[in-house]
């Protein structure tokens, strides 16, 4: 054992190290997350005894290689389940081998229960490149939390963060916007609000969110790849070709994208203005589900008045798509691979650009 005195032990398999004790699953989010379970006040000096180990003969300390560049704040809405949250901070420590970061995952509980005290657990993952001087660790903290000690939540939040790193805010599965709002100070002092509105309440996509030119959907950055090719297939036309006559824009989706379907043709009419389209008036824009015996994932169509057209179809499940058009007069079919960004990448997408 590497860290004898604090029961840390050394395990190495998929190319990670992982420090700290997997509890079973249970119904709690917070215990299906992996982690040492430490006093709430006692976070800090734990987690330094995490890295006070002395090394083996020859080795290097892991402390070496720990250089967080951000803090991940992780937070976890109440109908998030215990497979999901494990999938989120998976997701997360993904994120972290490329991005080193102090993870901060935050589980609700439901108001009204009769224990009132916050709960805390630490874990830490080294990650392995080609040899261990190419290793670099992180360290999570998770707090369970009753919704009515918000207030002392944010305290402890403010304490646990990294100081003079970035803070990137991530909520997974909000149910109410009302209650979102009232975490001013991760609202305020995040760099980066980032959220999924596909697993969110409606009204989420509309709220006035403190600083909005620091909001980001996920939904937004997992479409980068069919924006890339998309925008690169019309890039071949000049904007009065793309503009001239357009009468319709359809999106269809199938029933797992609803929201990749929303947000493409929001960006689609965004796009389309920028080539000179009105912004009131023709084209129509539209979204419906895909056809009867469809196996497409999402289409996107433009009708012309000349009886021109543009169309993309994709099957993310299979990973392929296909363009289809007749804007340069003849008819040009084209097949490509597509699909949408993994968690991790999408984040990284969401946060630097």
């Amino acid at each position: 054992m590497l860290f004898p005195d604090t029961g840390f032990a050394l395990a190495l398999g998929f190319g990670a190290l992982v420090f700290g004790v997997f509890e079973p699953m249970s119904d709690d989010v917070f215990h299906a997350l992996p982690g040492m379970e430490v006093p709430v006040g006692g976070i800090a000096p734990s987690l330094a005894r995490l890295w006070d180990g002395s090394p083996a003969d020859g080795a290097v300390a892991p402390s070496e290689f720990r250089a967080s560049q951000m803090n991940l704040v992780l937070h976890l809405g109440l109908p998030t389940t215990p497979d999901d949250g494990l999938a989120q901070f998976a997701a997360a420590l993904r994120f972290t081998q490329r991005y080193p970061a102090r993870i901060l995952v935050l589980c609700p509980r439901a108001e009204g229960g009769a224990n009132l005290a916050l709960r805390a657990k630490i874990y830490s993952e080294c990650f392995i490149g080609s040899s261990r001087r190419e290793m670099s660790c992180i360290e999570a903290v998770m707090l369970s939390y009753p919704q009515e000690r918000r207030d002392f939540l944010e305290d402890q939040v403010s304490i646990i963060v990294e100081a003079d790193l970035p803070i990137y805010y991530w909520v997974h599965r909000m149910s109410q916007v009302s209650k979102i709002a009232t975490y001013q100070w991760l609202l305020r002092h995040a760099d980066r609000f980032l959220l999924d509105t596909a697993v969110s309440t409606p009204e989420a996509r509309t709220y006035a969110w403190p600083r909005p030119d620091g909001f980001r959907d996920l939904v937004q950055a997992r479409l980068l790849p069919v924006r890339q090719s998309v925008g690169q297939f019309l890039s071949a036309y000049a904007p009065d070709t793309i503009a001239r006559g357009l009468q319709a824009v359809t999106v269809a989706h199938d029933g797992g994208h609803a929201a990749e379907g929303r947000v493409l043709l929001d960006w689609a009419r965004v796009r389309l203005e920028a080539c000179g389209m009105p912004v009131r008036g023709a084209p129509s824009y539209q979204i419906k589900p895909v056809g009867p015996g469809a196996t497409s994932s999402i289409e996107v169509n433009f009708a012309y008045d000349d009886g021109r057209y543009f169309l993309w179809r994709a099957d993310f499940a299979h990973g392929n798509a296909y363009f289809e058009s007749t804007l340069g007069g003849s008819r040009q079919m084209l097949p490509m691979t597509t699909g949408l960004l993994a968690t991790e990448a999408a984040l990284g997408e969401a946060i630097f650009y």
